[in-house]
Parts: C-alpha cells; structure tokens; sequence
C-alpha cells in the first residue's frame, strides 16, 4: 500500500469524479477525490499526491486558480498537474500550460487516454513505480523485478529497505524527514514510530555496505536523511 502511487482527483462533476477514480483504483493508484478547488488546496495540505487531474472549470475556485495557487509554492510547484477542460481553443490550452499545467486533456476524453498522460507523468515523479530501472553511482534497483545489485553484487532487501531505497533513488540528494519517509514507505493508514525510520536506514546503509562500498546514504541532522 505504502508505494502505491496517488492520484488526487478535483472535479466537481460527480460522475465524472467517480469514473476517473474507479479507473485510476482498477490500476492499482491510491485516489483522493475533491469536489471543490477550496477542498482539492486541502487535500494537497493533508496528504501530498504525485499527480493532480484538475478540472478547470470549477465554482469559487476555478481550476486555473488552484493551479497558479500549487506552483507558486515552493513545496508543490512539482506536482504534476493534468487540466481537464471542455475548452479546446489553443488560446485556453496555452494559457492552462502558462499557469503551470503539465498537460491539458480537453473533455469530452477518453478514459485510456487520460490514464495514459498520468503514468507519463509518474514516470517523472515515481519511476520506480512503473517499473523503470533505477541507477545511482554503481546501485541498479529493478522494481519491475525487485532485484537490486552494487557494482554487479546482487543485494538482499527487506521490503522496507527496498521501499526506501527506492524512494531515494527516485530523487537523488533530496533530503527527505522521517515523517515523509513514514508516508511515503509505510503508509498514513498505518502508525509507525519515528525512531522505527532510523532502524530501516541502518538496515539499508548495512547491505549497501556488505561489499565494502562507501555508505551513500547521507543524514542530515535535525532533517532527515538524502541518497548522495
């Protein structure tokens, strides 16, 4: 559950709602639905997704707005964000892209289509995710194949350790708390102590070293913990 990719949906039609988040849940995404601009800003606050489909026209907070909102902010401007719209002049296309959509779908769309855009999106985000093989230095993480070796020895991993190195390797030197790690490895449904995050990393930093390599996991004191 922990690493399955998140999906916020912001749409205020409910059907329309609900059939994207049925599809995206078919292909094993976690979806958090909003039916209003003012609840989707929310949503981001309390549990930051990796891809946004937001619908542009909204009422009070249009889609444009909630956009410009997400990507003047330092903490969300990377989010990727899919505009939906029944506007389809290249006029509102390009002004939906200037305001910082990362693609911008025109209803009506077809479902496989928009599924499509959104694993084009994670594979920025979350390659790992859809199985690409990750490099860093001399380490090879193959989710598809849960295999991961360092300078051509293969390595054993817990699913915790490899859960993490994991989400290290997809964003090398970022610095990442215990409390984002414990969302983004264990999961929010489930309660973890933070000292349990320092465990899991010894564990991790143990077989990268079993070989005699340099330690590549970095701690950064009173902030967390960066591959390289």
């Amino acid at each position: 559950m922990a690493q399955q990719p998140h999906v916020l949906i912001v749409e205020d039609e409910a059907a329309q709602r609900e059939v994207l988040a049925y599809n995206l849940e078919a292909e094993g995404f976690r979806v958090t639905r909003a039916e209003n601009g003012e609840e989707g800003l929310l949503c981001v606050e309390e549990d930051v997704p990796d891809v946004i489909v937001l619908d542009w026209m909204m009422p009070n907070l249009s889609g444009i707005e909630v956009c410009r909102r997400l990507k003047i902010k330092p903490e969300t401007r990377a989010i990727p964000i899919i505009m939906l719209s029944a506007r389809s002049e290249e006029v509102d296309k390009v002004r939906g892209l200037e305001t910082g959509a990362d693609d911008y779908v025109v209803k009506p769309y077809s479902v496989s289509e928009l599924m499509a855009r959104v694993r084009t999106q994670l594979r920025r985000v979350r390659p790992a995710t859809v199985g690409q093989v990750l490099t860093f230095d001399d380490i090879v993480l193959d989710a598809e194949t849960h295999r991961v070796t360092r300078d051509e020895n293969p390595l054993k991993l817990g699913p915790t350790e490899f859960r993490l190195l994991s989400t290290f390797m997809e964003k090398p030197g970022r610095v990442w708390s215990r409390d984002m790690l414990l969302d983004r490895v264990w999961g929010r449904d489930i309660y973890v102590d933070t000292r349990t995050v320092d465990v899991h990393v010894g564990r991790l930093r143990k077989v990268l070293t079993q070989h005699g390599g340099s330690d590549p996991v970095r701690t950064v004191r009173g902030a967390g913990y960066a591959l390289g």
